[in-house]
């Protein structure tokens, strides 16, 4: 049954049990889940926790989301019967973040997590530079979107908050990438004095000047540094000379091979099998989705028979349970096929490494073999789960 016939189902049941509150109730609370199924499927990319209860001779909804569309569709069917209701629903963000609903990566890896709390589980990362939506506040912790879309927790430590008059500006100021696995970032152009932090792949600071042999930056909360050359380039250029290719994606897979393995991991000081099918793909110009099981979502589907022979260097290769009669398909781990004689795919476990799909090669992977699920395509692809940075250059 797709939405729109649910909630006129559902709306149908309401007009002739308004009498009945455990029946509204019920009745409510399907049209509340089919508006969450609607626009809400994927709880890491979107909130919507509303309740519906009755109390006191009163319909009460509350709760949070950050889904405009879902939430005046609720409004919308709980006005059309014309009951009364109180409305408790925080429509994220809201006054608790204020006007600085922007905020820019401020240390070299933000360490995002489940929950506002230290202990919490690590969910992903994020790096110097990158630029987040805040949607709420926790004591010390803020609730925050990367660009891949993914919603979770962050210290105040890690990022600096901005307006959007603020947020404009360092997005349309000139910047620099950093190229190099790590570094640190110098508060001296002689490069042998006091560190102003480290600096990880990936990273991004402003640009203020250059000589020879460095690039001045300057970070969001306005500290300012120096980063040799060598081991940096102008963003723009950078992207602008980007060719993504499958012999790009091989040499940027291989070029992290030994990166340790962390759960939540996207970045050089860790990372996890779809983080590095992320930061591979980034350090070619692409935004993917977070997880393995939203990457399996996105791009082509090849290798429909699951024999290899229909893969081309840079598929995404997806690992798993398969689905039964009882459960949906699990997808658990990512890696990339490398498209040569041996059947040979890169990823992360235990560390980032090779392994092989031929049982005769000495890197026989049986246990991942046994469990492959399907590829699918990106390069070449248009896909709005696969965003291509250079179109924010146009």
């Amino acid at each position: 049954m797709n939405f729109g016939k649910k909630i006129f189902y559902f709306l149908a049941i309401l007009f002739v049990s308004c009498n009945n509150n455990s029946l509204l109730v019920t009745g409510l609370q399907g049209v509340n889940e089919s508006i969450k199924e609607q626009y809400a499927p994927d709880k890491r990319v979107a909130i919507y926790d509303i309740q519906v209860d009755y109390d006191n001779d009163k319909i009460i909804v509350s709760g949070e989301t950050d889904s405009k569309i879902g939430y005046q569709k609720l409004l919308d069917s709980l006005k059309s019967l014309d009951i009364d209701f109180l409305n408790k629903i925080r429509v994220l963000p809201d006054s608790v973040v204020g006007n600085e609903m922007y905020a820019i990566g401020n240390n070299s890896v933000l360490n995002i997590r489940s929950a506002p709390k230290h202990s919490a589980e690590l969910g992903t990362q994020g790096l110097l530079g990158m630029s987040l939506k805040v949607l709420d506040k926790e004591g010390d912790f803020f609730r925050i979107q990367t660009p891949d879309g993914y919603i979770s927790w962050v210290d105040k430590g890690g990022i600096y908050r901005m307006n959007k008059g603020e947020f404009d500006n360092w997005s349309n100021a000139k910047k620099i990438i950093y190229t190099n696995s790590a570094g640190f970032v110098y508060d001296n152009i002689d490069l042998n004095k006091s560190i102003v932090s480290d600096i990880t792949l990936g990273g991004v600071l402003k640009y203020l000047s250059e000589d020879k042999n460095t690039y001045e930056v300057e970070y969001p909360d306005k500290r300012k540094g120096f980063i040799k050359k060598e081991e940096a380039q102008i963003l723009n250029e950078w992207l602008k000379n980007l060719v993504a290719t499958q012999e790009s994606i091989e040499k940027t897979a291989k070029s992290m091979l030994g990166f340790p393995y962390l759960w939540g991991g996207t970045s050089s000081k860790g990372m996890d099998c779809s983080g590095f099918t992320k930061m591979t793909y980034l350090l070619n110009g692409f935004v993917i989705p977070r997880d393995a099981s939203q990457q399996i979502n996105a791009g082509k589907i090849v290798d429909n028979d699951l024999n290899f022979s229909d893969l081309q260097k840079g598929d995404l290769l997806f690992f798993g349970t398969k689905a039964t009669e009882d459960k949906k398909q699990r997808v658990v781990h990512v890696g990339i096929w490398l498209g040569n004689d041996n059947m040979e795919f890169i990823h992360s476990s235990g560390n980032v490494h090779i392994s092989s799909m031929d049982e005769k090669n000495p890197l026989y992977d049986e246990f991942n073999k046994n469990r492959y699920l399907g590829s699918r395509r990106y390069l070449g692809e248009k896909d709005k789960n696969i965003i291509d940075l250079k179109d924010e250059l146009n």
